[in-house]
């Protein structure tokens, strides 16, 4: 990626030009040398056309060969998490069904055409192509993973689009800068302290400005704080209700939230394929009552809230 170019459209990321480049050494991980091995492993193929629709498509003349290559160079890639995507008729079938979780957001978003939109916890990318098909400018995703930025460097060989960004960076490294959209989606149950990074949120949307945040619920109006796992996952610290979601939003300084969705997660959303090997969701539910975790906790369930920053951006 030409980090240039992103830096000409959102000038305060030129800020974070060493910490970018330190994150794509070979010291940086262990496994960098054979990502990037993958990477330059990916065949040259004339792309023909692209969709950015439920299943980001590029479409070529790719032969038996060159299709090959590809999906052995894509393996390398593995866990695909975020997804779907096809590339030249190699099915990327990604442990999630982001296409849902999208058809869910979507029609509650406002003002997206020639929107800049940060998305923070941006996984490989998928969801900043599905905002560029809803008419986005520019999207910068920020994921510290970097097996994930890899991945969106492997589809973006093909897309080869500009507008799509996704920096190996945490939150609390991008630089201070604006956005007209802001998106946060499985990510503040991950955090220690999940009001300061809703009020991180706050200060990246410009005034005037919407916040779209998604994250694990539990019912009622009390939060959970699970004791040890979650769903099998160490890294859960609060479970929220969807009121304290709004609440937590108020409190920042947004105003206007509202809930837009709740939805049960579901085996056939999320779960297990040859491109995520490792054991999902259904691993992680009582066998005996699906609705309890493995740890009797309530099953995964998910909600969607949205709310604006006042156009005198101040902050109660």
């Amino acid at each position: 990626m030409k980090w240039t170019v992103l830096f000409e459209q959102v000038p305060q990321l030129q800020a974070a030009a060493d910490a970018i480049s330190a994150r794509f050494d070979e010291s940086a991980h262990g496994d960098f040398a054979r990502w990037q091995a993958a990477l330059d492993a990916l065949p040259e193929i004339q792309v023909s056309s692209s969709e950015l629709g439920d299943n980001v498509t590029v479409a070529g003349d790719a032969d038996q060969a060159q299709a090959s290559l590809l999906r052995t160079a894509l393996m390398e890639l593995h866990p695909w998490r975020k997804g779907p995507f096809n590339l030249f008729g190699v099915e990327i079938d990604c442990e999630w069904r982001s296409d849902w979780k999208w058809q869910r957001v979507a029609p509650h978003i406002r003002q997206i055409s020639n929107a800049r939109i940060l998305d923070v916890g941006s996984g490989n990318g998928y969801f900043g192509w599905r905002m560029l098909q809803q008419g986005a400018s520019l999207v910068v995703g920020v994921d510290p993973t970097l097996l994930f930025c890899m991945q969106h460097l492997a589809i973006n060989k093909y897309l080869n689009d500009q507008r799509n960004w996704v920096l190996p960076l945490t939150f609390e490294e991008l630089p201070a800068a604006k956005f007209d959209i802001v998106f946060s989606m499985g990510v503040v149950y991950h955090r220690r302290k999940p009001r300061d990074h809703v009020k991180r949120l706050f200060e990246y949307t410009r005034p005037g400005g919407q916040v779209i945040l998604e994250s694990l619920v539990v019912t009622g109006t009390q939060s959970l704080k699970p004791a040890g796992r979650y769903a099998r996952m160490s890294n859960v610290h609060t479970v929220p209700s969807a009121k304290k979601l709004c609440s937590w939003l108020g409190d920042a300084g947004f105003v206007d939230a509202k809930l837009v969705d709740t939805t049960q997660t579901t085996t056939r959303e999320q779960r297990s394929t040859s491109w995520m090997r490792f054991e999902s969701l259904e691993e992680a539910l009582d066998p005996e009552n699906p609705r309890l975790t493995v740890e009797g906790l309530p099953a995964p369930s998910r909600a969607v809230v949205m709310a604006t920053r006042p156009s005198d951006g101040k902050c109660p």
